[in-house]
């Protein structure tokens, strides 16, 4: 009996044998790929997660003056900072006991001590689980947020949201996957290393979006001017189409075209899709002032925060939202050297109100249950005075804190000293926040693994453990 061609392959392919020759030729990069990079997802048991949004404050936010309360500054304010060792900080002497500017309250029925810079964060504080013994490998911004990021303090690894994707694939057709929005003042520092795909296959890079920008999409339509006709761009398109296949043709193995032209095929849905999921005015008043849209402090932040809730309700996979620029004066991120009350006052004002609103509605509309809230820094800062008013780099002992997709809330795992200067029970370590994400999003970081330069590489290198006691 005769038999079409997919008959013939879904009999002689579908079997055992076609699952290992599958497994051979994916193995040598043979596979044809979808239009997310991969045949189907990498999981390794049931997830309770299936998105993420990564909240980065860039230039060290400080954790004694935010979640991790310590009685012992307001006791001795003044007096000579001597926990017992040599300090070493980045750019001063130690000074004094230097007590939050700001005032402490409980919160929530777990009692968090949170400060009143962040209230409307810590009208959350049952849903959150704080890690306050993070602890990182440098006291230098650019490899301390990179190894946050990448799990490595050196360029050329990828980044978090490039690996959720490299495994997961994508839940949308029309949008990116792992979505970056950076502060619109400038860019953290490493800049887009940040959210590179490192040595995975380029189109796992994060995209990114600029929501309050007139163009939030470089590139994505034709200029103004009118020149590019709608035949004209056809045909171009067409010219352009088979220079790269034989671009590609001559390339066998080189990942850097495919993914420059899925990032244009990528483009061309943005220009339908990109306009709807950015246009926040199909939102409610109540909605919009619930992020704080509608006040000048918290309106780009706000802004970034709803349309990231819009993005994930269509299917967008990683969001990452930036808070703080460069390092240039007057300060427009959180290293606070000069004026700690000043600089995070204006900081923990902007992010406050939009972070917890994100929380509350994800919560209201069923979404928080499966999607991953993580904040975090790249090193906090020190429980003693830089100058008069400052404070330095602190490594040795900082605050991240996870909310939604499993995660238990309302908990505290780890601890810093009397000082909040080092970690002092439980030790924490990025490696340790990466491998509880992606375990919540059901993968095994052990065993997502990619070949790099004879080395099977991981989002946490050699290290990391889930950080079972914050897991509902």
């Amino acid at each position: 009996m005769a038999i079409d061609r997919r008959e013939f392959l879904w009999r002689y392919g579908g079997g055992l044998g076609g699952i290992a020759l599958a497994s051979l030729l994916d193995r040598d990069g043979l596979l044809a790929e979808t239009s997310s990079g991969r045949l189907e997802p990498i999981m390794h048991h049931p997830p309770r997660a299936k998105r993420v949004v990564q909240f980065y404050m860039s230039g060290a936010a400080s954790q004694c003056d935010l979640f991790d309360y310590k009685p012992a500054l307001l006791k001795k304010n003044g007096e000579p900072f001597d926990p017992g060792e040599k300090v070493e900080l980045f750019q001063s002497s130690p000074g004094k006991v230097m007590q939050s500017p700001w005032k402490w309250r409980a919160h929530g029925e777990c009692g968090k001590m949170i400060s009143d810079i962040v209230p409307h964060i810590g009208s959350c504080a049952d849903d959150i689980a704080f890690v306050h013994s993070m602890v990182a490998k440098s006291n230098i911004h650019g490899p301390a947020t990179l190894m946050q990021a990448t799990g490595f303090v050196l360029p050329g690894f990828p980044s978090a949201g490039s690996w959720v994707q490299y495994a997961l694939g994508s839940l949308n057709d029309n949008l990116p996957a792992f979505v970056v929005l950076p502060d619109s003042r400038g860019f953290a520092p490493s800049g887009p290393q940040n959210w590179s795909a490192g040595f995975l296959p380029a189109s796992y890079q994060g995209t990114m979006i600029r929501p309050s920008a007139k163009n939030p999409i470089s590139d994505l339509f034709p200029p103004e001017a009118g020149y590019v006709t709608a035949a004209g761009d056809a045909a171009g398109q067409d010219v352009l189409a088979k220079l790269n296949q034989r671009h590609a043709d001559q390339r066998p193995g080189d990942s850097r075209l495919s993914a420059r032209i899925r990032s244009y095929e990528l483009a061309a849905k943005l220009q339908v899709s990109a306009p709807q999921v950015l246009d926040i005015t199909e939102e409610t008043a109540a909605t919009q002032k619930l992020y704080g849209v509608d006040q000048t402090e918290t309106a780009e932040v706000g802004r970034n925060c709803l349309v990231a809730r819009r993005m994930l309700e269509r299917g967008v996979r990683f969001v990452q939202i930036w808070s703080g620029a460069d390092n240039g004066h007057p300060r427009r991120n959180w290293d606070s050297h000069e004026n700690v009350e000043r600089d995070h006052g204006i900081l923990g004002t902007s992010i406050d109100k939009p972070i917890a609103g994100l929380i509350k509605d994800l919560k209201q509309r069923g979404m928080l249950d499966d999607t991953i809230i993580l904040w975090t820094t790249e090193f906090g800062r020190m429980p003693c005075s830089q100058g008069n008013v400052g404070r330095d780099h602190n490594p040795f002992g900082f605050t991240n804190w996870l909310a939604g997709g499993g995660i238990k809330g309302g908990v505290t795992y780890g601890a810093t000293d009397e000082w909040s200067y080092k970690a002092v029970e439980d030790p924490a370590y990025c490696y340790d926040i990466h491998a509880t994400l992606l375990h919540l999003l059901g993968i095994d970081h052990e065993r997502l693994t990619f070949r790099h330069n004879g080395i099977d590489r991981r989002l946490t290198d050699v290290h990391g453990q889930v950080i079972n006691k914050i897991l509902a």
